[in-house]
Order: C-alpha cells, then structure tokens, then sequence
C-alpha cells in the first residue's frame, strides 16, 4: 500500500451555495451515479451540516451530515479524484465527528459500498463498525449492489 501524500495546509469550512458547482463536478467525477446539483442544494436549505475540504482556493473535497434526535448519519463524503491520497479524507472526517459530538450525538451512522475498500479502511481506522448490509442499495452499473451500515459510538458524558 502506498503511503497517503501529505499536503497541507488545507482549510475546511461550511460549504456555502457558491460552492455547490464544484462539489458537484467533484460528485460527477467520482461517481457513476451521482447526486444532482439539487440534492446538495436541498441539504444546504434544510440545514445539514455540509462542509468542504479547499485547497488553494480550490475545494477538494466535501461532506454532509444529517443530525436529529441524538443521531447523525454521515450522508456523503467525497474527495476529489485528483487530490486523494493526501489525508483530505481524513481530515474532512475528523471536522464531521467533532461537529457531531458538538450537536451532543450520541451514534453516528453511515453506508457504504461493499467495494470502497479504501473509505471502509478509514472509517474502521476511525472507529466505526460494521452493523447490518442493506440489500441492492446503490444503484450499480449491473443492477444494485449493498450497502455495509457503519456505526460509531460517540463518548457522552453524563
């Protein structure tokens, strides 16, 4: 495995309307089956907590977590093609988890493809388990394919 390059300073933020152009060029060029431009316009208006990953004046990256009732859910979190492998992903999950534990969060739950091995590393590396499989969740180039349900448990005291 090749060791991730590293390459700061990068500057994390609350995404902003602005930025959802970039964001969703980055989604287009991740994904096969991306979000529309609306959907994170949309996450915008309802008010998730939506951030990006900039470097250079140039975002490289972007997450939206969805908080209510003592729970987040980790909705989307995507590193531009050209800038992986250098800790943005990282990076951007550490903001999340801290503005989850901020929102007082008790357990923090995502999905993810079976097959994104480096995200699944990451996510373990954080401290998120395997709880359930979701049966064809994504929308594949074959059909569907599942989805692994991560948690993690957040510390709360009192």
């Amino acid at each position: 495995m090749i060791a991730p390059i590293r390459e700061m300073p990068a500057n994390l933020r609350t995404m902003a309307h602005d930025d959802i152009a970039q964001v969703s060029d980055i989604e287009r060029r991740s994904y096969d089956f991306p979000w529309s431009h609306g959907v994170f316009r949309d996450c915008l208006l309802a008010g998730y907590h939506c951030v990006v990953i900039e470097r250079d004046e140039l975002v490289v990256g972007y997450s939206i977590l969805s908080v209510a009732a003592g729970e987040a859910h980790i909705l989307n979190l995507c590193i531009d093609p050209n800038h992986r492998e250098r800790g943005y992903g990282e990076q951007l999950l550490n903001e999340i988890m801290q503005r989850a534990d901020l929102a007082e969060v008790r357990e923090v739950f995502l999905e993810v493809r079976p097959s994104n091995e480096i995200a699944i590393a990451l996510y373990k590396k954080k401290g998120f388990r395997q709880i359930a499989e979701r049966q064809a969740y994504y929308q594949a180039a074959d059909g569907r394919e599942d989805a692994a349900v991560l948690s993690k448990t957040l510390k709360r005291s009192g």
